[in-house]
């Protein structure tokens, strides 16, 4: 569905009319009039008798659609005895894939400027999401894909999940042209694209068979042999959350057969739903947030999210997009030196920002004129940049034309619409020619048997910033002869957006952040326009009732956020009272099995330091992601020097925040050695913490020594190490009240008592000493589980000389799969006689 396979298209044939002789080109308007065009209705000899060859050309696109004019192009030589005239178009035809996908169109350049898609793509970190908490994720990349998983098992349906701007476009485009180059995937003999944004647009009938016909550029498919192998089939669906279509048709609705014609949503719904072609592959793009509506339909074999560009690719982006070695270097120099800044621009379209800002207006050693910290801030910049450039054009017309596409965006989000025709960008007074491939991108697109051309803005993460301004906008009654469009009524959208399948979750993150009094000052000064912070107490009940669940409410359990996207719309606003207030009625943070990125972990610490009444932080299972994209890869070689641990900036925010917490959970998490030292740091400022589960990370014998410098502060409360694993039982269930403080090790608390949980932590018997000499000092270590750990005899026995001192506070010891011999567990046994209310467990 490509518009530029039409413009490739009517390029070949344009290119093949002015190639033939006035005599040949007369005989070529005369077949096409009259001749045997195989099915085909023929052109009137009287809109051809005068035709030259863009007449002709444009008849034809206009009359077959691109592809099919070109095969009647092929038909018509070969009738008229020019061969070699027919096989030059086939050769160049069979290049088409190539040359469709191997340029791109620069945003805001000149009409038909284009920049190779090789020249500016750099690779971005891919991991592989597993479904199960157990599981860890790892790093893949683009051509594993579909290898087969451990199991031996083999993927026919792969999501590529990425949040907005995070290059699922791109990507999809650079499988093609390596597919093309012959670099992945070979085992697919052919490679279907299909944009869901064009696919929108699509009104007629059409079977699967002229769908794929439709979108290779490669010309004409011997089709039944394509269709006779449909394992041999990959369809590439680019953007999934952009589809406007429901899903949610009755079977028998569904198409059965490829060549059977259907509404297109009906087609598209059979092959989502593998109705037809099940052997064939998917490759499906989307944002996380459609994720949902997508399962409820199709089985997803293998998940991977893109989680941005590692530091060694934003460099390389950055030597990319400048020409100049000498300026890519200093401007890279200047990003890298301001952490923020450098941070957001992991995430691809925010590194184009930048890019694109700087090239404008960096010289010599000035930077930027503003740093932002945020998302918002990064697209008022560049907006700033884009109103700098129109300003000679469009004064003192600039608030008129900013309100106009603030309009135009909010439409069409409501109406979940990319695409806009003509009549749409006029209708709403957009018609500054000159200012136009500024503001929007220009598309041709093939509908029917005729060519349209439709707008988009530069990327939807643009449609959505402006859509949230329209929201903050003072009316000056200027929309007097707009289009009848939606209310500035925020608390429809919020509502919409809870019930939704989240597609309006950057619109609200930008609503936030146009809070910051500073974002709106600099936007008023630039554009013109007065903006109110009228939304924020809307937007504050909306953020406060969307973490409640139904089941919380009814068990009257404290109020915690559950979603990430909570703290990315908090950290917009920069505003450390209003974070605050939103976060006065919660108690926690539990978030599961989330890769946090860089930027993640910066908005999570921001909203974490900022939050009143912290008492639970739960990140199970969570992925703290670095710059290197080797983080990805499974657990780290031991590299205990690091300079930073993953979680540095969630313990610097914990040590910032006047610590109130009780629980803190960090098992499975990746975390070693470095990561415990940090830890270590933030034992003794948080004299209320009672529980610390660290299972199922490989903290070593390293790690042990560092926590225990904390546990031996003074101002520590520790008192139960565990490690949250796999549900076991043993020993008896004291009351809460007996249990105490600080868990490190394998359990956790309910109502009904002690829960145990097993994992291990790469111990052996060398961090007993370290061990022993907590157990000497504390007064309130209480509970210790060292279970499936290789401690050894040597070690056990060496812990057991301090159980026994009278001052010793530990009441429970858990040592299950330890392998003891004999001689070990006799001293245990004795030591339950000294110490009978000492519980030990050891099977």
């Amino acid at each position: 569905f490509s518009g530029e396979d039409i413009d490739t298209a009517g390029d070949l044939l344009l290119q093949a009319l002015e190639d033939l002789s006035e005599f040949n080109f007369k005989k070529f308007r005369h077949t096409l009039a009259h001749g045997d065009l195989q099915g085909r209705s023929c052109i009137p000899w009287g809109r051809l008798e005068k035709a030259d060859w863009m007449d002709t050309k444009n008849l034809m696109m206009n009359s077959y659609g691109g592809e099919d004019a070109l095969d009647v192009a092929i038909i018509v030589f070969k009738h008229i005895h020019l061969r070699n005239a027919a096989e030059k178009l086939q050769e160049k035809r069979e290049k088409a894939i190539y040359q469709a996908y191997s340029h791109i169109k620069d945003q805001n350049a000149r009409v038909g400027d284009n920049v190779s898609l090789e020249s500016r793509y750099s690779k971005l970190v891919i991991v592989n999401k597993h479904r199960d908490e157990e599981e860890r994720d790892s790093s893949i990349t683009v051509d594993n894909l579909f290898d087969p998983g451990p199991d031996g098992w083999t993927p026919k349906v792969v999501v590529l999940v990425g949040a907005a701007g995070m290059g699922k476009t791109m990507t999809a485009r650079k499988i093609m042209l390596d597919w093309a180059s012959d670099k992945v995937f070979a085992k697919f003999d052919y490679v279907f694209y299909i944009h869901c944004r064009e696919g929108n647009l699509l009104t007629r009938e059409a079977s699967m068979a002229e769908l794929i016909t439709q979108c290779c550029p490669s010309g004409s498919l011997p089709l039944d042999k394509v269709l006779e192998q449909p394992e041999k089939l990959l369809f590439v669906i680019d953007g999934f959350d952009e589809l406007r279509f429901s899903f949610h048709l009755p079977e028998p609705e569904l198409c059965s057969q490829p060549k059977e014609k259907s509404l297109v949503e009906i087609t598209l719904s059979s092959l989502f739903r593998r109705r037809f072609l099940p052997e064939s592959s998917l490759l499906i793009t989307t944002r996380p947030a459609a994720l949902r509506k997508l399962s409820r339909f199709l089985k997803c074999e293998r998940y991977a999210e893109i989680v941005g560009f590692s530091e060694v690719e934003r460099k390389e982006y950055f030597h990319k997009f400048f020409n100049n070695a000498e300026q890519a270097a200093a401007i890279f120099q200047f990003v890298r030196g301001n952490e923020v800044l450098f941070t957001m621009c992991l995430v691809p379209i925010v590194c184009w920002i930048v890019c694109t800002v700087m090239k404008k207006q960096f010289s010599g050693t000035r930077g930027l004129a503003q740093s932002p910290k945020t998302t918002t801030g990064i697209y008022i910049l560049y907006l700033s940049a884009l109103l700098q450039s129109l300003r000679g054009q469009l004064k003192p017309d600039v608030p008129a034309v900013l309100r106009s596409l603030c309009c135009l965006a909010v439409d069409g989000v409501w109406k979940q619409k990319v695409l806009f025709e003509e009549k749409e960008v006029h209708g709403y007074v957009l018609d500054q020619r000159q200012a136009l491939p500024l503001l929007l991108s220009e598309h041709v697109f093939q509908r029917d048997i005729s060519c349209v051309s439709t707008y988009s803005f530069i990327h939807l993460s643009f449609q959505e910033f402006f859509a949230a301004l329209f929201y903050l906008l003072e009316d000056e009654g200027e929309a007097q002869d707009l289009p009848a469009g939606p209310s500035r009524d925020v608390k429809k959208l919020l509502e919409s957006y809870s019930n939704s399948s989240n597609y309006l979750m950057l619109t609200v993150r930008f609503l936030f952040g146009l809070l910051n009094e500073d974002r709106r000052r600099e936007l008023e000064e630039k554009t013109g326009c007065k903006i109110a912070p009228r939304i924020t107490q809307e937007l504050l009940a909306w953020l406060q009732d969307s973490q409640k669940t139904a089941l919380a409410l009814l068990m009257q359990e404290p109020a915690v956020i559950r979603e990430l996207e909570v703290c990315h719309c908090l950290y917009e606003t920069q505003d450390e009272r209003l974070v605050a207030t939103a976060l006065d009625s919660f108690m926690g943070v539990n978030l599961r099995g989330l890769n946090l990125n860089r930027f993640d972990q910066m908005v999570l610490s921001f909203s974490v330091k900022n939050f009143p009444k912290l008492e639970s932080l739960d990140l199970g299972n969570c992925s703290f992601l670095r710059d290197d994209p080797e983080d990805c890869a499974g657990p780290q070689e031991k590299q205990e020097e690091w300079k930073e641990s993953p979680i540095h900036l969630l313990c610097q925010a914990l040590e910032q925040s006047g610590c109130k917490l009780t629980k803190l959970r960090l098992w499975q998490c990746r975390l070693t050695e470095g990561s415990c030292g940090a830890l270590a740091a933030v034992l003794p400022v948080c004299p209320s913490l009672r529980e610390l589960h660290l299972g199922d990370n490989e903290l070593g014998d390293g790690g042990v020594r560092r926590l225990s410098e904390g546990l031996r502060d003074p101002g520590s409360s520790a008192s139960c190490l565990c490690s949250p694993d796999e549900s076991a039982t043993a020993g008896p269930h004291p009351s809460p009240g007996q249990l105490g403080h600080l868990q490190v090790g394998a359990q956790s608390l309910d109502r009904q008592g002690l829960q145990l949980f097993h994992s291990p932590c790469q111990l052996t018997g060398a961090c007993c000493e370290d061990l022993c000499a907590v157990l000497s000092t504390s007064r309130s270590l209480e509970h210790l589980d060292l279970s499936e750990n290789s401690l050894g005899d040597g070690g056990v026995r060496l812990l057991c000389e301090p159980l026994g001192h009278p001052t010793c506070a530990l009441q429970r010891l858990w040592l299950q799969k330890s392998g003891l011999n004999e001689d070990t567990l006799q001293k245990i046994g004795a030591l339950k006689e000294i110490k009978p209310n000492l519980y030990i467990g050891y099977i």
